[in-house]
């Protein structure tokens, strides 16, 4: 039998270890608020103090600073009459919370949007030399819709002249309005386009997007439509963001267009769609009729990318749930938390354009390297044992063409399983068995399934659990998965079953404390 003598000598620390993870996580308990020792409540993730938060909103950059806008209802833990809450941070991991931004008046309720820097000032709201945030977002009106028409969503702008800590309504909105009647009509993400000197906006319009143009953020211009007979279709599209990346390994750059569409996501419910192509400053054309999709985990939604992030970076964060299930989740005081913030960066091989996302590189920083890594192997088995496994980020290096099972579990038997499955080429998400999953049918109706290319490459996967939910990077990102779990008692054990031929390489385990200090 062919033995790993450092997996071997680590297990013999396992006892030692198994020690320090406890006393590591009664500190970090200590120092803890109490709202955030909650069942389920993620411990390094965004999540609003109380009640309920869906899509993020407002993605922007200034000054050293990251904001964090989200649609909120205080009053709730179910979805209700939208708001903008607000939160902001140094490193997009650490967070502070903010008084609510923007609430609903005469015109309607807060629905989803962006912010930008008008550093020009070419809005005119600058005063006394400071530079205006702008925020455009929609405005929907409950009474119009209840009424049954289709007119019940305009988009609004408002402006902040003290770094999004106050802000005030344009005194005209509805700045576009509904002439058309378009029943979905709604989350305005707008850019600067530097190439023609004008901010451009895309924003839904039921089944496809919608671009204008404006030169103050005041009065829009439609230039052009895309995404009718493109892309899927299930159902409602929302939250579009357009931006430019460069093609890694090249010369090119390419735009690439993120839609979400609500159902119609490959495992059920909410999921969000891209395409990769060409902007002219007025249209959008993609290279492909089809979409490819950024998470084929369930619990990705509505994600979006910051605006002026330092070094033409783009970081993306979606909300972590889905429409199917999102308001009957089992959590109490509050409901929904969003992804970690990832990069992103363009690739191209044979099958054409891809996206890859991981973690941004702060992140890093709260892993905490785990000197003795509780281990121990055969031939065909790893086992990893903490009792702090529930917060967090295992690495390691697998090969595409070989078969491999990964399984979290606890000790009442409570399990996650993924799986590759090369000759298949596809990997498979299990979650039926674990945890919490009677609040809703369509929680683990299927086993979820992401597609891939099986080759002979050894790649590293990243595992990162939080509580209640599993983020998944394999392939440095080019094959993601995002859900959420609901485990009754703290997983403790990590195996991976694999041929004898490719055992994980290359394994690392870090501890991640929480982030919400008082």
């Amino acid at each position: 039998m062919k033995t790993h003598t450092l997996l071997i000598i680590c297990y013999l620390f396992l006892g030692c270890q198994n020690q320090t993870d406890t006393n590591a996580t009664k500190q970090a308990e200590e120092k803890t608020p109490a709202t955030y020792q909650e069942p389920f409540r993620p411990q390094f993730h965004f999540s609003p103090k109380s009640q309920w938060m869906n899509d993020p909103n407002g993605l922007v950059y200034e000054n050293g600073t990251y904001h964090l806008f989200y649609q909120y209802y205080p009053e709730d833990t179910v979805w209700g009459p939208m708001h903008w809450g607000h939160a902001s941070s140094e490193d997009l991991i650490s967070w502070k919370h903010h008084p609510i931004a923007l609430y609903p008046d005469e015109h309607g309720y807060i629905f989803s949007g962006s912010a930008v820097i008008d550093s020009e000032n070419s809005s005119g709201f600058g005063k006394n030399g400071s530079t205006p945030i702008v925020a455009v977002f929609t405005y929907h009106q409950m009474e119009g819709e209840k009424a049954g028409r289709n007119d019940f969503q305009t988009q609004g702008i408002a402006y902040s002249l003290d770094h999004g800590m106050s802000w005030v309504k344009y005194e005209n909105n509805p700045v576009i309005s509904n002439a058309t009647a378009i029943r979905d009509f709604r989350d305005p993400k707008v850019f600067w386009h530097e190439e023609d000197s004008q901010w451009v906006m895309v924003l839904v319009a039921g089944d496809h997007t919608k671009f204008y143009k404006s030169y103050n953020l005041k009065e829009w211009e439609w230039m052009s439509d895309f995404g009718k007979t493109q892309g899927a279709h299930g159902g409602v599209w929302e939250c579009p963001d357009l931006f430019k990346l460069p093609v890694q390994g090249t010369d090119l750059e390419k735009w690439v267009l993120l839609v979400s569409v609500n159902p119609g996501a490959p495992n059920g419910g909410s999921g969000t769609q891209y395409f990769v192509g060409d902007f002219d400053g007025s249209t959008f054309t993609a290279d492909s009729e089809t979409s490819n999709w950024i998470d084929y985990g369930r619990d990705n939604y509505a994600g979006v990318t910051y605006n002026n992030a330092p070094d033409d970076q783009r970081i993306f964060i979606g909300w972590m749930s889905n429409w199917d299930y999102a308001q009957t989740t089992p959590t109490k005081s509050w409901r929904s938390a969003m992804t970690l913030p990832r990069a992103l960066s363009l690739h191209q091989d044979t099958t054409g354009y891809f996206l890859r996302m991981n973690p941004v590189a702060s992140f890093q920083n709260y892993i905490e390297m785990n000197d003795t890594i509780p281990m121990r192997a055969t031939q065909d088995r790893l086992e990893i044992s903490m009792e702090t496994l529930g917060q967090t980020a295992i690495q390691l290096e697998i090969n595409l063409s070989e078969e491999y099972t990964f399984t979290y579990q606890n000790e009442k038997g409570e399990a996650v399983v993924f799986k590759l499955l090369p000759k298949q080429q596809i990997m498979t998400f299990d979650r039926s068995h674990s945890g919490r999953t009677d609040f809703n049918d369509s929680f683990v109706k299927n086993e979820q399934i992401m597609p891939y290319k099986a080759e002979n490459r050894w790649v590293k996967a990243q595992f990162i659990v939080d509580r209640s939910s599993l983020e998944l990077f394999i392939h440095d990102g080019r094959y993601v998965m995002t859900n959420l779990l609901f485990p009754t008692e703290t997983y403790t054990e990590f195996t991976v079953t694999h041929t004898t031929a490719a055992p994980p390489k290359n394994i690392s385990v870090g501890s991640i404390p929480a982030i919400w200090m008082p």
